[in-house]
């Protein structure tokens, strides 16, 4: 080998491999392992925490606001939390605090003002270290102060203590003899950053890399390298789905599949998929049989004991009638399915056998018998009993029937015979079945179908997004009998506060607007409400309990608008001019909403707030009277003849409330308005021509009145 050739090797070895960027962030896990969680609850807690933990990460500067997403794991046992990007430490930052002006600074002698030395005091320097800062407004003296980041390690356990404290627990237990507060009791913490344990004792636990798989499959730990290796190593080495979702996808697709396996199609009640998925860790649906002798029992109650006491999925043909079928999941992976199968078929025949006994029984005695019954069922310890109840509800009901049109005597039987299935065997066992059986028994007894239908159907909604009542007859007795609790409750004085609502007065509320306006009941809320006061025995004040439920009311009105798009300035518009029946509410909003898009409605809404604040100034004249020999301007003139027009052309259509017909009319008032505010001045020195004025724009104000207060409306 030459020597330039041995120079040139020597060369070679002796090159430096290049340097290793350091490490400035890596994934961070929490896991938090438990007793068994809240199945209802799991997936909004899990939400919470990693909603929790991304805020305090980025609070305190180890996560930018762009970072990519946290993930939340939640299964029985666990909620966790991988963020990933979590930096190692804080970034360094300079603070920078502003001190006297420069000027004030330094006197003429150049040594520094007693305002500097105070300044440079509290800084804890010398006035000659200070800097200076200039901007457009000036100079000042500033003290500049490099703060050195702290490490994630020592940021991080506090940053998880608050996130747990923030979690929507209702109530929180200890055990043991630590004084830890949470859902359930803890057994385990992960608290890994990258590869490293991050040293912190949280809820009375040291962290460590130790994760838990399956309590059967794997019940020993697991050790992780690293966080982002937390979910493979659960799903491979542990038998646990940890993402709630996926778990949830795997038991809907399993489900499905089993149920087109019978020949029929899933129940796949989402919350039920909800409640299912937080009480499995890995999922094994399993389809199951049972006798179809119990389909004589109504569908309603098998669905009822098969998903609400089991947790089963009922199965049910193209045509929507049960099968004698059900799919229950397991959390285990089992070579002896037919046995879990077995078992799970043999509770379910005990349930049945039940209720088909309450079926069978409960038939013997008529409804109508039943009612007595209720006189021993309380309804409020100082408003009587159930039966108490049903006679007030049958009294407005009556009276709602007449001024309707309906049916009063189907009206009267329907609520009279609205409770009495919670005398039956089957409501004692199944109470979320109560009406649902009335129907059943009525039809039975062979009471009219309106009232079968009714006795159901008053207790829609039930929730949110549910549906109303179809019969004429239901929806005056559901009406009643949510207004009876509402003045009742008010009138004893328990007003809902924050959110607790015991007597589920606020969906009681939304019930009887949406059934008046979604299902056209033109009813003066004001008046039922005083007729319904008024049926108490109680020494109540009728008008302050009245007006209390409808102020209580008009709040869930305003949130009912809201639910739809409706500008809250649109609702304050309506509700100004204090409309008495929501149906006749809900006419007047869509028809301001309608108004909003015309070309005219900017200008008119100005002169409406323009005229208001006149009308304010002018005092509290007669102003119901104009007098055609007092206007002395053409534009007035001109104003004045058009407004008594509209008001004999505009009469019928504000009588059937056709409001937004109404308001299109209006409309075309705008080229008299804005001609009388361009040369007519109002308030001028003669006090007969001025009122006259004003009585002229409180005319123009009273037509827009008839629909809602233009004046409240923003740009």
């Amino acid at each position: 080998m030459s020597v330039a050739a041995r120079k040139t090797k020597a060369a070679v070895r002796k090159k430096k491999k290049p340097a290793v960027k350091p490490r400035t962030a890596a994934d961070l896990l929490v896991e938090i392992g438990t007793e068994e969680l809240p199945p209802r609850s799991l997936a909004r807690l899990s939400r919470a925490l990693g909603d929790a933990l991304a805020a305090g990460l980025e609070q305190a500067a180890l996560r930018p606001p762009a970072a990519k997403a946290c993930r939340v794991f939640a299964t029985p046992r666990r909620l966790a939390v991988l963020a990933p990007g979590v930096r190692l430490r804080q970034a360094d930052r300079e603070q920078e605090r502003r001190g006297p002006a420069l000027a004030a600074a330094w006197d003429r002698d150049g040594k520094p003002t007693p305002a500097l030395l105070g300044f440079a005091r509290s800084c804890g320097v010398a006035p000659e270290k200070l800097g200076t800062l200039e901007t457009d407004k000036g100079a000042w003296v500033v003290h500049r102060l490099k703060q050195k980041g702290r490490p994630a390690r020592e940021l991080l356990p506090g940053i998880l203590d608050e996130a747990i404290r923030k979690l929507p627990i209702p109530k929180r237990m200890r055990w043991g003899a630590l004084e830890a507060e949470f859902v359930r009791p803890v057994h385990w913490l992960v608290l890994l950053h990258g590869d490293k344990i991050l040293p912190a004792t949280i809820l009375g636990i040291a962290a460590g890399r130790a994760t838990r798989g399956h309590r059967f499959h794997h019940p020993g730990p697991l050790r992780l390298a690293s966080a982002g290796e937390y979910e493979a190593r659960l799903r491979r080495d542990g038998r646990v789905i940890a993402d709630f979702a996926r778990r949830r996808d795997k038991i809907r697709d399993g489900v499905r599949a089993l149920a087109k396996k019978a020949g029929g199609v899933a129940c796949l009640d989402e919350a039920l998929l909800d409640e299912v998925t937080g009480l499995v860790e890995w999922p094994v649906p399993l389809l199951g049989e049972f006798d179809k002798d119990f389909l004589e029992v109504p569908p309603e109650v098998l669905g009822t004991t098969m998903q609400d006491n089991q947790k089963y999925f009922p199965v049910r043909d193209r045509r929507g009638r049960l099968k004698p079928f059900f799919i229950t999941v397991s959390n285990i992976q089992s070579r002896q399915r037919k046995r879990i199968i077995e078992g799970n078929a043999r509770v379910l025949r005990a349930r049945f056998a039940d209720a088909r006994f309450f079926w069978d029984t409960d038939r013997q005695t008529p409804l109508a018998q039943r009612v007595d019954g209720l006189k021993e069922v309380v309804f409020h310890r100082r408003l009587g009993s159930i039966y108490d109840k049903c006679r007030r509800v049958i009294r407005l009901a009556t009276v709602m029937a007449r001024e309707l049109g309906a049916d009063t005597a189907a009206v009267e039987r329907a609520a009279r015979l609205a409770k009495a299935d919670l005398m039956s065997g089957m409501v004692g066992e199944f109470p979320a079945l109560q009406g649902v059986m009335g129907r059943y028994y009525a039809r039975h007894d062979g009471e009219p179908g309106e009232v079968a239908v009714a006795i159901e159907e008053h207790y829609r909604p039930r929730h949110a997004g549910d549906a109303l009542p179809q019969s004429l007859t239901g929806r005056i007795v559901a009406v009643a009998d949510k207004l009876d609790t509402l003045t009742g409750i008010f009138g004893v004085g328990e007003v809902p506060t924050g959110e607790k609502d015991p007597y589920a007065l606020r969906r009681a509320a939304l019930g009887v607007l949406r059934i008046m306006i979604e299902g056209g009941l033109d009813l003066d809320l004001r008046t039922l409400l005083r007729t319904a006061v008024a049926e108490f025995e109680q020494d109540f004040d009728i008008d302050q309990v009245a007006e209390q439920v409808y102020a209580f009311m008009m709040e869930r009105l305003r949130a009912y608008y809201a639910d739809q798009g409706v500008r809250h300035d649109v609702f304050e518009s309506v509700l100004a001019c204090r409309p008495a029946r929501p149906l006749d509410f809900d006419r007047r909003v869509r028809a301001v909403m309608a108004f909003r898009k015309l070309k005219e409605a900017e200008a008119l809404t100005a002169a409406n707030k323009r005229i208001h604040n006149i009308l304010k100034q002018g005092g509290s004249a007669d102003w119901n009277h104009v007098s055609e020999v007092l206007l002395e301007d053409p534009r007035e003139r001109s104003l004045a003849k058009r407004v008594q027009a509209m008001e004999a052309e505009l009469a019928p259509l504000f009588a059937a409330g056709e409001y937004t017909r109404a308001m299109k009319q209006l409309a075309r008032l705008r080229p008299e308005v804005d001609a009388f505010f361009d040369h007519v001045m109002v308030m001028v020195d003669e006090e007969a021509v001025r009122d006259n004025r004003l009585a002229l724009l409180h005319s123009v104000r009273q037509l827009f009145l008839q629909v809602a207060d233009l004046s409240r409306l923003q740009g």
